[in-house]
């Protein structure tokens, strides 16, 4: 998963009207599983399989489907409403900026989706501003590139340029069985998204779209499938 994978020139993702994601190129769709050793913060990322998939496919995004990840035609049924709620915001226009000697945090947590990758071996917001030191740098690097939403970039001081990790161009569905959940639709790689007009999503490299339904950013997720507070003892 590591490395660039050769798919269709024409991936794409188009959100359809109150119904399903429809994914075209022949994309490839794995389930990723985010690992946790005794507690809800995660150790790393798992690729549990791919899934077997047409050159194009509709993924739910109502979240009732019994034919999970695809869509089932559940959504008419339920009258979901999947109305869009972004107003495509630019990336660099909504983070918030954290500077340390060595590393600089943007953080745009509109976009978080609870993954939790950004408090292994301690909070990246504490840890960026002890960024001299190697040891730290790498961490947050390590962190920031195993946030699956974008929501965190990492900016190295000495070149000037955003860390970005080399991801294929592929679909992560991914799973959180620390918290008993199914989270969103990890798109990697820079793969477009266009809206139920037709209007094109900022591309970028780490987004997460909402598979549950309940979003109030549709259609990125917004961490609503994560335990309400009370559910789960060590929600943050």
């Amino acid at each position: 998963m590591g490395e660039t994978v050769q798919t269709g020139q024409d991936q794409k993702i188009q959100v359809t009207k109150n119904g399903p994601y429809m994914v075209s190129g022949g994309t490839p769709l794995y389930r990723m599983i985010i690992k946790c050793d005794g507690s809800v913060v995660p150790s790393e990322w798992v690729v549990a399989e791919k899934l077997a998939s047409a050159s194009d496919y509709a993924l739910c995004r109502c979240g009732g489907t019994a034919n999970k990840p695809f869509c089932d035609g559940t959504h008419f049924k339920r009258h979901f409403d999947g109305t869009e709620r972004s107003d495509k915001p630019l990336f660099e226009k909504m983070a918030k900026t954290l500077e340390g000697p060595a590393l600089v945090l943007k953080d745009a947590e509109l976009f978080c989706a609870s993954a939790r990758f950004c408090h292994r071996g301690g909070d990246i917001w504490t840890q960026i501003t002890q960024s001299g030191e190697a040891k730290i740098k790498e961490n947050c690097i390590k962190n920031e590139s195993n946030c699956p939403s974008g929501r965190l970039v990492v900016v190295d001081k000495e070149t000037g340029e955003a860390v970005e990790p080399k991801l294929d161009r592929a679909i992560g569905l991914i799973e959180d069985p620390a918290i008993g959940r199914a989270g969103p639709l990890w798109v990697r790689g820079g793969i477009p998204v266009y809206s139920v007009k037709g209007e094109l999503y900022e591309v970028r490299n780490r987004v997460t779209l909402c598979r549950c339904g309940k979003s109030m950013n549709k259609p990125f997720c917004d961490s609503s499938h994560y335990p309400e507070e009370g559910e789960e003892e060590a929600k943050k």
